[in-house]
């Protein structure tokens, strides 16, 4: 998949904005280090870098929050992994848009996709979809979405404890 980004070609021919022009990142510029992997989710950039601890490193294009009042930057850590989420709408997303339903089990029709890391922040995830559309758009309620290919090889990398880095 890593190669794939680098060619410029997203899964399922999905489009892809704002990856090609992204920069490489130095773990040393964010992290002290790289011993339990690190996640850097760039919200400018739209992207997520993945550093493992056996040196790999790979970017992924992402969706990111519609509003700066949505986007919550700074450190944290993936404090559960999701096989099989399930979704439920917030208590801010119920007042935006009072017809959401209350809950999704997991399938097709789940807004987080096939799976879903959580932050240390309540409400926020990093997750898969299966509405390719909205990578590398401004299209979510906080939290940092991947296509449902990318958030399998993240979710099988990283562990719980990883440091999460949102700028």
């Amino acid at each position: 998949m890593a190669q794939a980004l680098e060619q410029g070609v997203a899964p399922e021919g999905g489009l892809r904005r704002r990856v090609s022009g992204s920069t490489s990142r130095r773990w040393q510029d964010h992290f002290d280090s790289v011993a339990s992997d690190a996640i850097l989710c760039d919200i400018n950039d739209r992207t997520l870098h993945y550093w493992g601890a056996d040196g790999s490193y790979r970017i992924y294009p992402t969706s990111v929050p519609m509003s700066d009042e949505m986007t919550r930057r700074g450190r944290t850590e993936i404090v559960m992994k999701r096989p099989t989420p399930e979704w439920s709408p917030t208590p801010s997303m119920i007042e935006r848009n009072p017809d959401l339903p209350r809950y999704v089990g997991p399938g097709p029709d789940n807004p987080l996709g096939v799976r879903a890391l959580n932050l240390g922040w309540r409400y926020y995830l990093i997750h898969g979809g299966s509405d390719i559309r909205k990578i590398g758009r401004q299209s979510s309620s906080g939290c940092i979405g991947l296509y449902n290919e990318h958030i399998l090889e993240v979710y099988e990398r990283a562990k719980v404890g990883t440091p999460v880095l949102v700028i």
